[in-house]
């Protein structure tokens, strides 16, 4: 058995040792972490030491172990129209299976190596892996703080959500001249 590196007291490595390696034992872990570091995008992410509420079911199978559940949070960005405050509910489904080391072994000698298979470390998962690549791509892309969001507008960087009758006087700059002529003529006419 390999020795492990990772720390049995982090909030994202999960014990499976009463789970032995007998096919169909399972436990449930239901806690509450903090968020880690950068999780997310430029534009929205769950801000780290939030809350997550992990609901998971670990389960022995012949090659490993299964973990599956869900992970809730709020994820917090701009919106990519007015820069507003997004705030949005992420509900995120995790299945990943943790295989033993010596499956794992075998898949290498035989050459049918997986590069994304997770593997035990003794009888500890590393959660947090796994818990990045569900929950990052369930976030908004293109956060919006509402569906229609206007945006800014283009001359003077005024959000247009909060004035819906915000114009501005222009004049298409090709037609610019003409105005120019419109005022000597009437001059003309005074005179």
């Amino acid at each position: 058995m390999r020795p492990s590196h990772l720390d049995p007291r982090s909030p994202f490595v999960l014990e499976t040792h009463e789970l032995g390696r007998r096919p169909g034992s399972m436990r449930t872990v239901q806690r509450t972490v903090a968020a880690p570091d950068e999780l997310g995008s430029g534009m929205i992410g769950i801000p780290s030491g939030s809350d997550l509420e992990l609901d998971l079911r670990l389960e022995a199978v012949m090659e490993g172990v299964l973990v599956s559940g869900s992970i809730r949070g709020e994820a917090v960005g701009e919106c990519v129209r007015c820069l507003e405050r997004v705030v949005e509910p992420v509900d995120a489904t995790l299945q990943e299976l943790y295989v033993y080391p010596e499956r794992a072994d075998a898949a290498v000698a035989s050459g049918d190596e997986d590069e994304d298979v997770r593997e035990l470390e003794g009888d500890l998962v590393d959660l947090e892996p796994a818990l990045r690549d569900a929950v990052v791509p369930v976030l908004p892309f293109r956060p919006l703080c509402r569906p229609d969001c206007p945006g800014l507008c283009s001359e003077c960087g005024e959000r247009l959500a909060d004035d819906p009758e915000h114009a501005h006087d222009t004049i298409d700059p090709r037609w610019a001249a003409l105005g120019g002529l419109q005022g000597t003529d009437d001059e003309k006419r005074e005179s």
